[in-house]
């Protein structure tokens, strides 16, 4: 492989943002402290999509996750008079552990101000990170609200605050991520990058784009919090009014304006991925590669799905971004993937009131290889029982449409609970 010529800008034209990124004065701090990741070639994927897919291995990071780069490379910056006074974060999780990492190894207080629904897994590990170098508090439901708290208390005490993306000195850190690639493979068409706040986006889009033009840049976020999608389509950063927190490296209400400006830029195409299909995605990884990948680290893979004619014979690098999975989320993991993949449904039925009404239901509806996973009567009393609240496991989806045929057929009544958000939301 040919080496990069460092000094070299291949892109002709770029904007004035390019020269604040020092991306190899990152690397030189970085070096004695962050694992070189493997970039290694996965088979299944390759042989799944007809394609070379390599996989950028973040989750192997320490702290199991890129954000230590950004995070070491600005705290490390930072003036002794900057360092005596103390750092703050805000982190859904990755951020805070790369923070606290760094607060123990250059000796500085820290402040990590975490989201009250952060994953306990997360916080566990931010502790041991940061041991006594860091104090947590937790406060607020998402990320945004975190992050105004962390600012305040910022401000009160004259501290200095480590943001998660919206920096340079962050974005060049992450940015790193894009070095290691291309000084292992120059010859990459496409490359998938997840994209919450758009830290990691901006970073080794800007890298690519001035040592390796061609290549491709990919954004991927989740489909319940796209806040670059809506950024792009408006023109400017915008604060979405309800977000999904399930891919919680990824939430984010509003994308960072330095991030945006960036991203707007380098970013060939922004696709935003259903939850669901980063559910399978995740199964499949442990399943199939042993692979422990957080939501968001399953981000890139799952786009894939997306552009399975345009990556036909290409190099595709897919960033698993973090490995910071709480085994108890596990089973909503689960969940959420079998209704993805249309093999579990929610049906609230009312049954007949006369005995052996449910036994029919079981002989007659019931195929031979469905299964109720789920069975509540929703109210009932001594005389009689309301509408029962029924989840059926199916083998095929194909199966969906015999199982509803046959309801049909036995004058069942019922109705479908997985199109309907609010009744869902409540119920399950």
């Amino acid at each position: 492989m040919k080496e990069i010529n460092k000094n070299e800008t291949i892109k002709k034209s770029l904007p004035a943002w390019s020269g604040k990124l020092k991306f190899h004065d990152a690397v030189y701090r970085l070096k004695k402290v962050v694992n070189r990741t493997p970039l290694m070639y996965n088979h299944n994927l390759s042989r799944r999509y007809n394609c070379k897919v390599f996989l950028k291995r973040e989750d192997l990071q320490i702290a199991r996750s890129y954000k230590l780069r950004g995070a070491y490379n600005m705290i490390s910056g930072l003036s002794e008079d900057q360092k005596r006074r103390g750092v703050v974060c805000a982190s859904a999780g990755n951020h805070a552990q790369g923070f606290a990492y760094s607060c123990k190894k250059l000796g500085i207080r820290g402040v990590v101000f975490m989201p009250v629904i952060t994953p306990r897994q997360k916080i566990t590990q931010t502790q041991m990170f940061g041991e006594d170098s860091i104090e947590i508090i937790l406060t607020g439901d998402t990320f945004d609200d975190c992050a105004a708290a962390a600012k305040a208390y910022t401000a009160e005490h004259d501290m200095v605050f480590v943001p998660p993306f919206d920096d340079y000195s962050i974005i060049e850190g992450q940015g790193t991520v894009a070095v290691e690639i291309l000084e292992d493979n120059t010859d990459i068409d496409y490359v998938f990058i997840p994209l919450g706040g758009g830290g990691l986006c901006a970073g080794m889009g800007a890298y690519f784009k001035t040592y390796s033009p061609d290549t491709k840049i990919i954004g991927v976020e989740p489909q319940g919090a796209p806040s670059m999608k809506a950024a792009l389509e408006a023109g400017h950063p915008v604060i979405l009014d309800e977000i999904d927190r399930f891919v919680d490296g990824a939430a984010v209400k509003r994308i960072g304006d330095l991030t945006y400006e960036i991203c707007s830029t380098v970013l060939d195409d922004m696709l935003a991925v259903p939850e669901g299909r980063i559910c399978t995605t995740i199964l499949k990884l442990y399943n199939e590669d042993a692979i422990v990948a957080e939501p968001a680290g399953a981000l890139s893979i799952a786009a894939l799905e997306n552009y399975a004619s345009q990556i036909k014979g290409k190099n595709v690098v897919c960033v698993v971004s973090g490995g910071n999975n709480d085994i108890d989320r596990m089973p909503e993991i689960k969940e959420r993937s079998l209704q993805f993949e249309g093999l579990k449904h929610y049906f609230l039925i009312s049954f007949a009131q006369r005995p052996g009404a449910l036994r029919e239901f079981v002989n007659n509806v019931l195929g031979p290889t469905d299964d109720i996973t789920r069975f509540e009567y929703m109210q009932k009393t001594n005389k009689e029982a309301g509408p029962a609240l029924v989840g059926i496991e199916l083998q095929k989806r194909t199966d969906y449409i015999s199982l509803i045929e046959r309801m049909k057929k036995s004058q069942i009544i019922y109705s479908e609970i997985n199109s309907n958000d609010k009744l869902f939301g409540y119920l399950i």
